[in-house]
């Protein structure tokens, strides 16, 4: 089984408005509501391509009855904590001539949530695979990616971790089964700046060596780079197309690595491809990635 965990859930609140002016009414052009966060991305993903998962995480409030509504009509499992005080945040993304992010706060979690989570992962066995992603909200414990990783080490579960520089690095020691840095967050942790892809290579090899067994390096345009454990390097291109949305692109190709992963039978190149492709099928379009388009892009651009 995959479960995902998503600290701080969100509804993101899309809207599209043309010439935004700071200080005046504006009127939007567009607009959509979706349930959001990095985890439950990767859980809508996964269904989008046939697989099952359930997302954990924490929940609050009227906004967090809407996201597990959303998740629902989805067909995505979840098995949430709700959390008695405060609400799960909006984020408002307003596209207008520049893209602009207003991320709320989120509820407020209690010592007794924190241990209803663990419980829960403690029913993972082996074999089960687990995405922990995104941010860590201040209610929670700063290394609580670590006293997850550290509480399921030697269990035989593959932990995928897709989060930025300390958060990442400090859990390089329990062997995360994958992790996926783009190449900004892996070059603002050894200080490099990174745009090629053959300059990617050395800086992964590190981050192996420090402990993580498979690295997935996204590049948005450049395309992508997996140093693999058997000690494959695979890279591509980005398939050619227009980039409609890159919100959860990123998620999108976890999503698309696992199930590549799990459809070959642990073939890295075939879990790299569709990871790829599902990518960019989630940016060349107004949301996640389908199935049909991942396909399309398997077909035509990814073999």
């Amino acid at each position: 089984m995959i479960y995902t965990v998503t600290f701080n859930p969100c509804l993101d609140y899309v809207v599209g408005v043309d010439n935004l002016t700071l200080g005046a009414v504006n009127r939007v052009s567009t607009e959509a509501v979706m349930a959001g966060g990095k985890g439950i991305n990767v859980s809508i993903v996964l269904k989008n391509l046939g697989h099952p998962s359930c997302a954990l995480g924490f929940l609050a409030g009227f906004t967090g009855d809407e996201i597990a509504h959303r998740l629902q009509l989805q067909g995505v499992d979840t098995d949430f904590i709700e959390v008695s005080h405060g609400m799960s945040r909006i984020n408002v993304k307003v596209k207008s001539n520049e893209e602009t992010e207003i991320n709320g706060i989120g509820p407020d979690i209690a010592p007794s949530d924190i241990e209803a989570l663990y419980t829960k992962l403690d029913a993972l066995t082996s074999g089960d695979i687990l995405v922990i992603s995104g941010s860590v909200p201040t209610a929670l414990p700063g290394d609580i990616y670590e006293r997850i990783m550290e509480r399921l080490e030697g269990r035989g579960i593959r932990i995928v971790v897709d989060a930025t520089r300390d958060l990442l690095m400090n859990v390089l020691a329990f062997h995360p089964f994958l992790i996926k840095p783009n190449n900004h967050e892996l070059g603002d942790i050894f200080d490099v700046e990174l745009k090629a892809r053959e300059d990617v290579v050395p800086y992964a090899r590190k981050l192996q060596e420090l402990g993580a067994r498979n690295v997935l390096v996204s590049m948005a345009g450049e395309g992508a780079v997996l140093v693999a454990e058997n000690g494959d390097v695979i890279e591509s291109p980005s398939p050619q197309g227009t980039v409609v949305n890159s919100v959860g692109a990123g998620d999108s190709m976890v999503a698309g690595f696992i199930a590549g992963y799990l459809e070959s039978g642990g073939s890295y190149e075939q879990a790299f491809r569709m990871g790829v492709c599902t990518g960019s099928a989630s940016a060349f379009s107004l949301g996640l990635a389908e199935r049909d388009q991942v396909e399309e892009l398997l077909t035509t651009i990814c073999q």
